[in-house]
């Protein structure tokens, strides 16, 4: 599958001075191991590939000295063959597990630059964090990898054409003809099932069906409610399941402010905050502060103590919902779609770098998103269909005179008044 993050490695590979080792942090089976494995096999002669979870072998070795020049003799060996600066990727799978790997980095960085060294780490925040593993900070450089965004999955789907339109269409602000807004807009309800998750994406280009995704879907979820029990002592695993399993029911209110008494009654920061943390550190939840002021730098006036909290990929949370793909795909008024929806923009707009911040004004006005763009602030509503009246924009718009703000909604392109319609299938133009 082509991925966004194939440009940054290559960035990092060329890089003629100052490169450091890459750590690609990201939740489970979001592709980590593939697309380094990938990228290895396109750009250098060989790779060398240890997954320090499964070979204990060689992550005990890195318990002893762990000078470079030892461990890539001792790797050479272990794989029988060659590592050559340039030539050779040295990937390092589920660092989070050997914190003397971790800190191994920092050798490779100070003492042999000229080797490419690449890590995947899955809860590589809840180990530095729960586990006091130290960080070789200032001597690797990180990416994130999220699940594929809507823009990688119509390139999976072989849409890459469209996309192109699509984008052409956002940047002019003018209509796309009825029947690629009709294509897109299908393609769009399509990915709020099968979601970016790249397992469940070749499952349903593999069957052409729907119906296996969720069993996908599913073996994933398990897979994160065993990380829980792994990476967490028993009392904080309850928790931080019981956390996540109120999210949908958190989107669902009205108010979708995340809620402790949702997840137990009495509940309070106090006995859920730590597990909320968790959560985020993993990567399988996206955080979503309040501000109460919209204005440059948008950061500095979060309210720390309200938040909303979306899952890491769309097509989870409509498994994990009940939703029934087929209120999903006809597009049939249903009130929990609003969540979905804002939960699949949510996750576009992480995906393209941006922190997430929702804006209420004294409990009387509340804009699903707000944006910093530069030096500029842009307030953006998300409606779940056509209807698209709404009374928090115009307040938002009202009290801060942005340059522009955006509508997203099944809305074709258009501007009018500073707003601009974008369709909910462009959200990753923004």
């Amino acid at each position: 599958m082509r991925r966004k993050i194939e440009a940054q490695l290559l960035a990092w590979k060329e890089k003629r001075a100052g490169r450091m080792p890459l750590i690609v942090n990201g939740a489970r089976q979001v592709g980590k191991t593939y697309i380094l494995r990938q990228f290895g096999e396109t750009h250098f002669k060989n790779v060398v590939y240890v997954n320090l979870e499964i070979n204990l072998a060689i992550a005990s070795y890195f318990g002893d000295n762990i000078m470079p020049e030892k461990l890539l003799r001792y790797l050479e060996s272990s794989a029988g063959e060659k590592i050559i600066p340039g030539e050779t990727l040295i990937i390092f799978d589920e660092i989070q597990s050997c914190e003397r790997a971790l800190t191994s980095l920092k050798y490779f960085c100070e003492e042999t630059p000229e080797y490419h060294i690449a890590a995947a780490g899955s809860l590589l925040g809840v180990a530095i964090n729960r586990q006091h593993y130290s960080f070789p900070v200032g001597k690797v450089e990180t990416l994130t990898l999220y699940p594929l965004d809507f823009e990688e999955y119509l390139w999976a789907r072989g849409k890459a054409l469209l996309c192109e339109e699509v984008r052409k269409a956002f940047v002019s602000m003018s209509p796309l003809p009825d029947a690629l807004h009709q294509e897109a807009t299908d393609l769009y309800r399509e990915y709020l099932i099968v979601g970016g998750m790249p397992a469940c994406i070749n499952t349903f280009l593999k069957s052409g069906s729907f119906l296996d995704v969720p069993l996908v879907q599913n073996e994933i979820l398990d897979n994160y409610i065993a990380d829980m029990a792994k990476y967490a002592n028993s009392g904080d695993s309850v928790k931080i399941r019981a956390c996540y399993n109120s999210i949908p029911a958190q989107l669902a209110k009205e108010n979708k402010k995340f809620q402790y008494k949702v997840v137990q009654k009495g509940g309070s920061s106090t006995l859920f905050g730590a597990s909320i943390e968790w959560l985020n550190l993993a990567g399988v939840v996206l955080k979503c502060q309040r501000v109460t002021n919209a204005t440059e730098p948008i950061s500095v006036y979060v309210d720390l103590s309200a938040f909303k909290l979306y899952m890491g990929d769309v097509g989870l949370l409509v498994m994990k919902s009940g939703i029934s793909q087929q209120t999903v795909l006809s597009g049939n008024g249903n009130i929990f779609m609003g969540a979905v929806t804002e939960n699949y923009v949510a996750q576009q707009l992480v995906a393209k770098g941006y922190d997430l911040f929702y804006w209420e004004s004294s409990s009387t006005a509340e804009l699903d998103f707000v944006l910093q763009k530069g030096n500029q602030i842009v307030g953006m509503e998300v409606k779940k269909g056509e209807h698209v009246r709404s009374r928090s924009l115009s307040v938002f718009v009202n009290a801060y005179k942005p340059a522009y703000s955006i509508r997203l909604s099944l809305k074709n392109f258009g501007e009018k008044d500073g707003v601009k319609s974008v369709p909910l299938y462009a959200a990753f133009c923004v």
